[in-house]
């Protein structure tokens, strides 16, 4: 097999590249990257140095022969150092990380999705468009994040509910939840649409669409549409409706943006 490198590529010394890889235009792939077998880097993007993408499953470690999966990173992506992204994996374009992050393999990621510096995903998840997971976040194995949901630092999604098993349970966030900092997310838990989960919280149960939960145990303490900014005193959730940096309504706000939107999108 050989590989399909562009001319319009720039690649730094010390860089390693494997078969089957496909580098596209105008990508920017820094010193001391490996780069493994049947890997795609769309247009655009930035690889950071030491950066290893396509690394080894636990297959390898066996019989120490490759079998590295087919990798897919999206356009105009900006992976910065040293992060290990393994094999199996899909994403969209514009996604970024902080340094040092880790995604394990058979991870499915959209659009515009940002994960944080010493952030680990587990594998085997499902991460909608427009997410953004801070620093030190961990996302236990078989979790599921919808779309635009803010993951704050030190925030951990577990997955088994007896450990240690094999039977292992995701976390399921909806669209628009917000996780903050340092709270537990319990192995099964589903965060509803719009919910609020308030920070160091303990979350044993599912949290429903558009509550505030909070506390260890965590408890529903009301609606997110009941808090105000303590600044301003005015309403601040949903959130959609008051913050637009780097979302797809920002400039012309979140209902003229969703009235444009197919139905099927």
């Amino acid at each position: 097999m050989t590989s399909n490198i562009s001319n319009k590529a720039k690649i730094c010394p010390g860089t390693f590249i494997g078969d089957n890889v496909i580098i596209e235009d105008d990508v920017y792939i820094d010193y001391g990257v490996i780069i493994r077998d049947n890997t795609t880097i769309k247009s655009g993007t930035y690889i950071g140095a030491r950066c290893i993408l396509n690394e080894y499953t636990a297959d390898f470690f066996t019989d120490r022969k490759s079998y590295n999966e087919k990798l897919v990173i999206g356009e105009n992506s900006l992976i910065r150092s040293e992060t290990i992204i393994y094999g199996g994996s899909i994403f969209g374009n514009n996604f970024q990380t902080g340094h040092r992050v880790t995604i394990r393999e058979k991870t499915n990621i959209g659009n515009h999705v940002r994960v944080g510096t010493l952030s680990d995903i587990q594998g085997h998840c499902e991460i909608g468009n427009y997410v953004s997971l801070h620093s030190n976040v961990h996302i236990g194995q078989k979790s599921k994040i919808g779309n635009f949901v803010w993951i704050f630092p030190y925030v951990v999604l577990t997955n088994d509910p007896t450990p240690p098993s094999s039977e292992l349970l995701g976390v399921i966030i909806d669209d628009f939840a917000i996780i903050a900092t340092m709270s537990v997310i319990l192995p099964g838990v589903r965060i509803g649409k719009d919910a609020l989960v308030g920070a160091g919280s303990i979350v044993n149960k599912d949290v429903p669409e558009l509550k505030v939960a909070v506390g260890n145990p965590m408890k529903i303490i009301g609606e997110v549409q009941k808090i105000k900014n303590k600044i301003t005193g005015k309403e601040v959730y949903p959130w959609r409706y008051t913050f637009e940096r780097g979302m797809p309504w920002e400039g012309v706000g979140y209902d003229n943006w969703i009235s444009t939107k197919n139905p099927s999108e």
